[in-house]
Formats: structure tokens, C-alpha cells, sequence
């Protein structure tokens, strides 16, 4: 049988008062107990001689027979003297489960995909803005080489008056294959 020392409360709707008993681990918390050993009133003050009452007779009585106190009734036997209480420490407690880890790890894809977005967006308004500038700078040189284009075209409009009739020429050979195509298209039809 498991034994433990520890707190049953006792007392009215929000002014508890705890009664320090030993008892079977698996009794009920205010249920069946052994024997009682002190008591816990919470409303005292800290420094109050009637906040916490042991009989350290009984109580090293039942720490010899194997009972375990329990975290708060440790603190109780600590300060009596009767107990060596440590601070709870559990380093694992802190760290993130499973689902929390992959919530951190989409999280951090997100924010990469958000990044590389972002420098991609950076990288192509760049290059837009590279390309403007060298329209802009071929504009300009155009402009520049306009004057000089202006003195040779009045020289060569007679050479492009050549190129519109040789133009004028190819197209209406090009229109009969696509006249013979439909024509072609009908014969089935009549069949």
C-alpha cells in the first residue's frame, strides 16, 4: 500500500482550512485516512505560529515506515526540519511538443517564402528599372541620331518607293493557295 502525507480540505466556500492526514494514495482526497498529523490554515498569516501545526513525532513516524509527502506538505517538513524539499526541476517541461515544433517550422517556411518573395519582387523591379533607363538612354540617342536620319531619308525615298510596289507584288500570290484551300473543303462536303 502506498502511502502518502498530505493536505485534505476542510472548511467553508472560499475559506479553506487543510488537515495534514496520512493515506492510501488512491483514497480520495478528502475521503478515508489513517491517521492525522497536522493541520494548514491558509487564511493566517505567514508568520502566524498557527498557520501550519505538525506533530513532527508522528510524521517522522510515517517518513521511516515509507509514506511520501506530498510538493506542498514537503515544504511543511522542510521547514520543520524533518524533510530535505528540492526545487522542482525539469528542463524537458519547457521545451515545445511535437505539433508545436512543426507549427514553428511552417511558420519559419512561411517567413522564408515570404523573404525570397519579397527579394524577388526587389530583383525584378530592378532589372524593370535597369531596362527603362537603357529605353530611355536609346531614346535619347535616337533623338540625337534623328537629324541625322532626316538628311538621308529626303536622299533614299525613291529606294522605298521601290520596296511598296515589290510588297504590293507578293501579296496577291499569296492569296490564291489560300482560295484553293477552300475550294477543297467544299468537294467532300458535296460528296
Amino acid at each position: 500500500m502506498a502511502l502518502k502525507i498530505r493536505l485534505a480540505r476542510h472548511g467553508a466556500k472560499k475559506r479553506p482550512y487543510y488537515r495534514v492526514v496520512v493515506a492510501d494514495s488512491r483514497a480520495p482526497r478528502d475521503g478515508r485516512y489513517i491517521e492525522r498529523i497536522g493541520s494548514y490554515n491558509p487564511l493566517l498569516a505567514k508568520t502566524d505560529e498557527n498557520r501550519v501545526i505538525l506533530d513532527a513525532e508522528k510524521a517522522k513516524e510515517w517518513l521511516a515506515k515509507g509514506a511520501r509527502p506530498t510538493e506542498r506538505v514537503a515544504r511543511f517538513l522542510n521547514t520543520a526540519g524533518l524533510w530535505e524539499w528540492k526545487h522542482g526541476n525539469n528542463p524537458i517541461k519547457g521545451k515545445p511538443g511535437a505539433k508545436a515544433l512543426e507549427l514553428i517550422e511552417a511558420q519559419k517556411e512561411k517567413a522564408e517564402a515570404r523573404k525570397q518573395a519579397e527579394e524577388d519582387a526587389r530583383q525584378a523591379a530592378k532589372e524593370a528599372k535597369e531596362a527603362a533607363d537603357a529605353a530611355e538612354a536609346e531614346a535619347k540617342a535616337a533623338a540625337e541620331a534623328a537629324p541625322a536620319e532626316e538628311a538621308s531619308a529626303e536622299e533614299a525615298p525613291a529606294a522605298e518607293e521601290a520596296a511598296p510596289e515589290a510588297a504590293a507584288e507578293e501579296t496577291p500570290a499569296e492569296e490564291a493557295p489560300a482560295e484553293e484551300a477552300p475550294a477543297e473543303k467544299e468537294k467532300p462536303a458535296e460528296e
